[in-house]
């Protein structure tokens, strides 16, 4: 038996959701109307009251698949299992999908030889993850006044790293800051 989705018009969308959706069984107004079969055939062209009878006659939905065709192309379907199976592939395709994340490590000038290891092993783990790295140089006081220091130290991460990474965005000062971002290769 055909659903009945008419309770969904009722509903206010917005241009966007309006756009998307798809008219199925009475909400098709415009007559005649293309139809094509359950199993792909072309039926010809069609009054909508004898296409809806069709596809009440086989217990499935008439859904409009052209809106902007002339004239409308409709097809029988089952419009529950249509629905079940975009969203499926909707998931399949979100699933596949890789966000790219930046991650921030911060140094200071006189960092001792372990502790710049340490994090530039995480920076290396985050980077062959196919992230980005965001690498802050936070200077104290008078530290501000040798940039250099800073500069060398963020050009030391750089080279250590450039066998997984490149140097985006290269090291620039904002106010007591000296930022650098590394892309993976």
């Amino acid at each position: 038996m055909a659903a009945d989705y008419s309770s969904l018009e009722e509903v206010p969308l917005s241009t966007n959701e309006r756009e998307r959706r798809v008219r199925v069984n009475r909400m098709i107004r415009i007559s005649p109307v293309r139809v094509i079969s359950d199993a792909g055939e072309q039926l010809g062209v069609l009054a909508i009251e004898d296409a809806l009878a069709m596809a009440e006659e086989r217990g499935l939905d008439l859904v409009e698949v052209a809106p902007m065709a002339r004239p409308p192309v409709v097809k029988i379907m089952d419009y529950g299992k249509y629905k079940f199976e975009e969203a499926k592939a909707a998931r399949a395709a979100k699933k596949k999908q890789h966000v790219i994340e930046v991650k921030e490590i911060k140094f200071r000038p006189g960092i001792d030889d372990h502790d710049f290891d340490f994090k530039v092993r995480h920076m290396r783990e985050f980077l062959t993850e196919g992230n980005k790295v965001k690498v802050t140089m936070m200077f104290r006081g008078r530290q501000v006044t040798r940039l250099d220091l800073g500069k060398a130290v963020l050009d030391r991460v750089a080279g250590t790293l450039a066998d997984v990474g490149k140097v985006e965005f290269d090291a620039r000062v904002e106010g007591r800051t000296m930022t650098m971002v590394l892309a993976p290769k």
